[in-house]
Formats: structure tokens, sequence, C-alpha cells
């Protein structure tokens, strides 16, 4: 049994929620509200950001590529052609590029600052950087979005999967920060038919029917968020 500490719409969260779903594992949510910067989540992360992972007997385990590298060392030899980080060199070069690609520069240019500014700021006090939301910042980061969204139909329309012949942690990242701005609808899906029909065949993955069945309470989610053929 696993605990996530996690919220439900950051993209590192979400990420994880798919390789231990690919896994088959079983896993408790704690939802965590980092800007509240509870004493007791500190001591766990104190660099104060989610997710933040709990397996039995070990010390908590922090940030979407440690929690990576930890599942792939403890389960990934078991899982055989499922395994998410191939075995070559080569294989598991490309994919943690790719997972590093998604998961840090995708995220600081692109999904970081609309979950950010149209989800986190809703809930944040003025003194926690609370408040409206900044249209220079979604602006810049729906800019952004579509030069990600090109490489992403770029790489599609050359390999089966982002990364090679299989789905590895380069399809989860990428399809897990994807999914945070498909649920706020700002992901422009009619400009890169390649880019959207690998997210189809990623959304209709069983790992993904938790995130599509979550909703935010005064956010509505886009049409095309639940819909496996948007």
């Amino acid at each position: 049994m696993f605990t996530l500490f996690h919220h439900p719409f950051c993209p590192h969260s979400r990420f994880v929620r798919l390789v231990l779903g690919e896994y088959g594992c079983d896993l408790k949510l704690v939802e965590e509200r980092v800007w509240e910067r509870r004493e007791g989540f500190l001591a766990m992360n104190p660099a104060a950001s989610t997710p933040v992972l709990f397996s039995d007997g070990q010390p908590a385990i922090p940030g979407a590529a440690i929690i990576a590298e930890y599942i792939d060392e403890t389960l990934g030899a078991e899982m055989g052609d499922r395994r998410l980080l191939p075995t070559t060199m080569g294989e598991r070069i490309e994919v943690r590029r790719l997972m590093a690609w998604f998961n840090e520069k995708f995220f600081e240019e692109a999904s970081n600052p609309l979950v950010m500014e149209r989800i986190y700021k809703r809930f944040m006090s003025e003194e926690d950087g609370g408040g409206p939301p900044a249209s220079d910042v979604m602006r810049a980061a729906r800019a952004n979005l579509r030069y990600h969204l090109a490489y992403i139909g770029w790489l599609a329309q050359r390999r089966n999967y982002l990364a090679g012949e299989r789905l590895t942690y380069a399809d989860l990242a990428a399809a897990a920060h994807l999914s945070a701005m498909d649920y706020l609808g700002d992901v422009p899906w009619i400009e890169n038919d390649a880019a959207k029909a690998w997210y189809a065949r990623i959304k209709s993955r069983p790992s993904f029917r938790p995130l599509l069945s979550e909703w935010l309470a005064g956010v509505p989610a886009s049409r095309t968020y639940v819909d496996l053929d948007f």
C-alpha cells in the first residue's frame, strides 16, 4: 500500500498516480494544499511541493522524478514488458530526457502557470498569493502550450509512443500535464491531429479513469475532458 500526498490538479501528482495505476498498485490519496505550508507536510518535504509518496518502511519520497526512479527500482523488474522505464541504456536515456522535458520544461512554461492562475489562486489567501488570474501569464502559457503540443505531435508521428515502441514514463508525464490543462479547456486539440490521437489512446487506458472522474467545485470540466472520442 502506498500513500500519496498530492493535489488533484498538480500535474506531477497526476503523473505518479498514472504510473501506480499502470502497475496496479493500491494507493491512498491525501490532498495537500502546499501554499498553506502545513508544518507536518514541511517535515515530509521542506520544498513544500507535491507529490510526496510513502511506502511501507521507507522515508518520505518527494518529487515526481525521485518517485519514478523508486518505483522502477522496486517494481520495474517484475513488470516485464509492462515496465515503464526500459532496460537498454539508449531507451532509458530517451525516456528520462522526455520525462524531464515534460515534468520540468513543460511544467514551468505551460501547465504550472495555467493551473496556478486558474485553480490554485482561487483557494489561496491574498497573503499566499491568491487573487484574480493574471491574463498576461495565462496568455504566455497558452502560447507555450502550442509549441509543446507541436513537439508531442512530431514525436507521435515518428514513433508508436513518445519515447519509442511502447508505453513509458514519457507518455504518462506528458499526458498528466495535458490532462490538467484539458480539464480547463486550454488545449487547442484542433491544431494537431497526431498529438490528439496519441492523447486519446493514453486517456482511454484504465489508469486514467480515476483522474477523469474528479471534478472541482466551481470549475466545470471542459467538453473534451471525459470524452474518449473527442
